[in-house]
This record gives C-alpha cells, structure tokens and sequence, in this order.
C-alpha cells in the first residue's frame, strides 16, 4: 500500500535588527562652531537647525549624541569625519557607543 502523506511546513523567518550604536560628539576649545556644523550636515546629513543644535549642545554640555546608526555606518562616518578633521588641523574628536 502506497501511502502519500503531505506536511505543511510553517516556516518563520525573522530578520533581527543590526545592533544601533550612538556617535557621541565631544567638546573641544579650537574646533570651530563653523566646521562642526558643517560636518554634522555634510557627513551626518542633518539640517541646519538641527547641526546648530547638536552643536550648541554640545559645547553647553561637552557632548552630544549625533546620531544612531549600524556599527558599519557610524564608524565609517566617524572616519570620514576625523580624517576631515584632520586635514584642517582641528583636533576633533568623535566616539562610538552602544545604543
């Protein structure tokens, strides 16, 4: 006797969310208020009035969140930010943290 059994196989797929780590700006006494605007709307994609208010925030408190990205996306814009940095002899400084 030829038996044929069918089975429903239920299968659940669950796409897990990268972890999201926050760029923390820190204060410093020479950067200028003009370069890290710039920064904050040129790599972080922000709007004037939000660049100027991270920016303030973080000179009033001597740090600010940025924003929260993958670790791959905020390292990469931490990079390009130092190296810009870099290059106009600011001594600017940025950190990844875990969200």
């Amino acid at each position: 006797m030829d038996t044929q059994r069918q089975f429903k196989e239920n299968v659940s797929t669950r796409v897990k969310e990268p972890k999201k780590y926050n760029v923390i700006l820190l204060n410093d006494d020479f950067t200028t208020m003009e370069f890290v605007v710039a920064i904050l709307m040129e790599i972080f994609n922000k709007d004037p009035i939000t660049a100027e208010t991270i920016m303030m925030d973080v000179h009033k408190k001597g740090r600010g969140v940025v924003g929260s990205y993958p670790y791959d996306i905020a390292a990469t814009k931490v990079n390009e930010a130092l190296n810009r940095a870099k290059a106009e002899g600011f001594p600017f400084r940025m950190s990844i943290e875990e969200a």
